[in-house]
């Protein structure tokens, strides 16, 4: 995966990889995505970390990976799911000193078939060049560089880069 270019923005409708409380069964997914995505699979962010946060992750460039549901934006909602998502992850637009989250471009993978009947790939699952439904290009919200700096210096990072598994199933998260 490699940081395409902010200069120039992406062209055409991205979908959106989530990881935290977007994520199916997760608090935040039937507020902003009910009626508005047209699709939801498994994905892999590679070369990031994820770190708990103050009731949500946060993911930041990293020697890992993360894992989340790559969503497809349903017709005709695009831009206001856009500006939920905006509004939701407190990105004010590139750069900007009140960002709590960067919007970036980053490449995500998608498990091939024999991986995606499993759900989320196991732990130990290949990295790159595995097979699969290979990559997709995706809108993702990485910490915003103050958030980053404080994140390295004293944050916790989630082992396995799943935020889901902080939740017993049924129950409360746990930290």
């Amino acid at each position: 995966m490699s940081t395409l270019d902010p200069a120039s923005p992406p062209t055409g409708e991205l979908p959106f990889f989530v990881y935290g409380t977007l994520l199916p069964g997760e608090p935040n997914h039937d507020l902003f995505l009910r009626g508005r995505t047209s699709g939801e699979r498994a994905a892999v962010l590679h070369r990031a970390l994820l770190y708990d946060g103050p009731g949500y992750p946060y993911a930041i460039d990293g020697h890992g990976r993360v894992h989340g549901t790559l969503l497809t934006a349903a017709p005709g909602v695009y831009e206001e799911l856009l500006g939920l998502l905006d509004h939701l992850e407190e990105y004010l637009g590139p750069g900007h000193p009140r960002n709590l989250y960067e919007r970036v471009v980053r490449e995500v993978e998608l498990p091939g078939e024999e991986q995606a009947g499993k759900g989320q790939p196991e732990e130990g699952t290949p990295e790159e060049g595995a097979p699969g439904a290979g990559t997709v290009r995706a809108w993702v919200y990485l910490a915003a560089a103050a958030v980053t700096r404080s994140l390295r210096t004293g944050g916790s990072v989630i082992d396995g880069g799943r935020w889901v598994t902080r939740r017993p199933p049924g129950g409360p998260r746990t930290l």
